[in-house]
């Protein structure tokens, strides 16, 4: 009985894989256009893609063009190709702005390059296009029922870009480049104001102003101590019962040290 149900299974596949070949050189359209959806829906999505590849041309300018666009570009992400589908998206929302898809599509165009976002050390134009795509998107349709759900990836995806820098300038803190620490440091609070990284960014800004002047020529010394008393201002008054506090608080009084030093020697 059980090779009866294999010799069985094995005649339906090659059956199948004969029907799918003769679609692909048939040109009877209409019906390759049907069976092209029938094997989206049945999660073949390779296969829908070729059938659809195959007859586009032929039905341009005609009202089946939109609909095989918009399978194509749903063949592609379902394939988990998602900075290709993204295109493909884009190229939905700008050929038919007055689709009744054009909503989703313009939200599966962010969606797509948010599923492409890499892990956050490697290069992230991806994630800005995917925010920039979510943006336009609310633009377009403020009161969407999406709205929510995309604030969300925004957040993370902006959360990914201020651990990048975050990481970037701790690299060059912890390999004691402390003048290129301080500028990268004061461009992560810049850029991203509300990280949850800030306290340790204006710690590691603090100590790097710090060293700078500890390591300081003599006629360079004044100005980087007076940069870092103020700095510890911005961190104590910011953070008043941080972890950081008493180590900081040491470094303060050898900054008030030196500047007492500096003024009675004057």
């Amino acid at each position: 009985m059980k090779k009866i149900i294999g010799f069985i299974l094995v005649v339906l596949m090659f059956s199948s894989c004969g029907e799918y070949q003769k679609l692909l050189k048939s040109t009877d359209y209409p019906y390759v256009y049907s069976k092209a959806i029938e094997y989206y829906n049945k999660g073949e999505y390779q296969k829908a893609m070729n059938l659809f590849d195959g007859i586009r041309s032929i039905f341009t300018g005609t009202s089946k063009a939109q609909s095989i666009a918009y399978y194509r570009a749903f063949c592609t992400y379902n394939q988990k190709e998602y900075q290709y589908a993204s295109e493909l998206f884009k190229q939905f929302v700008s050929l038919y702005p007055e689709s009744s898809y054009a909503e989703e599509c313009l939200y599966m165009m962010g969606y797509c390059n948010y599923m492409a976002s890499p892990r956050p050390r490697l290069d992230q134009q991806t994630s800005l296009k995917a925010i920039q795509d979510f943006q336009l998107y609310l633009n377009r349709y403020p009161n969407s029922m999406r709205k929510e759900k995309i604030n969300g990836y925004i957040d993370e995806l902006l959360d990914k870009l201020a651990y990048k820098d975050y990481l970037s300038a701790k690299n060059y803190y912890l390999r004691e480049h402390y003048k290129a620490a301080v500028v990268s440091l004061q461009n992560c609070l810049k850029d991203y104001p509300g990280s949850k990284y800030r306290e340790e960014i204006m710690y590691m800004l603090f100590n790097a102003k710090y060293e700078m002047a500890v390591n300081s020529v003599e006629d360079k010394k004044l100005e980087r101590y007076n940069a870092a008393k103020e700095e510890y201002y911005y961190f104590a008054d910011e953070y008043p019962n941080s972890k950081y506090a008493n180590e900081l608080k040491k470094k303060y009084d050898t900054i008030n040290a030196f500047l007492d030093n500096y003024k009675f020697d004057e």
